[in-house]
């Protein structure tokens, strides 16, 4: 690979005019990936989707450095593979699910002639990870005789 088509996946527009993912976008999300912390620090935060956890949990749990964390969490951030938010003085970070739908939708696009269905990628499991979230219905009030 040409060192301009790298230099071009760091800095480029997530989407195209259509709305899919872009080519470079795509390498940089794969290259984020290919790295064991951070691939870990992505399947720790989907665990604890939708709610997040603080760099410190993530640096605690994984085994990451701090000094060292950031940068991790900056990339999976530019590959739009993590969220990050601010809560008072602390900042939250979540895996960007609708990013990585993102990313497996780009990967499988071509599949069987252009019917991923038909290569059987979409495991039940992997359906109900990758689901928007459903609120419970609320509980009803039994009334009570008397």
């Amino acid at each position: 690979m040409r060192k301009s088509m790298l230099a071009v996946a760091s800095h480029a527009s997530m989407r195209s005019a259509e709305g899919s993912l872009t080519d470079p976008h795509a390498i940089s999300a794969l290259a984020a990936l290919a790295q064991p912390t951070r691939l870990a620090i992505f399947r720790l935060l989907v665990k604890h989707e939708p709610v997040g956890i603080t760099a410190g949990v993530i640096a605690d749990t994984i085994g990451a450095p701090h000094n060292t964390l950031s940068s991790h969490l900056a990339i999976l951030v530019r590959a739009g593979l993590l969220r990050s938010s601010r809560e008072g003085r602390t900042i939250i970070y979540s895996s960007d699910v609708d990013g990585m739908r993102s990313l497996i939708a780009f990967l499988v696009n071509d599949c069987c002639d252009g019917h991923p269905e038909l290569c059987n990628l979409v495991a039940a499991d992997a359906v109900a990870c990758c689901a928007p979230a459903k609120t419970k219905p609320a509980k009803k009030a039994i009334k009570r005789k008397g």
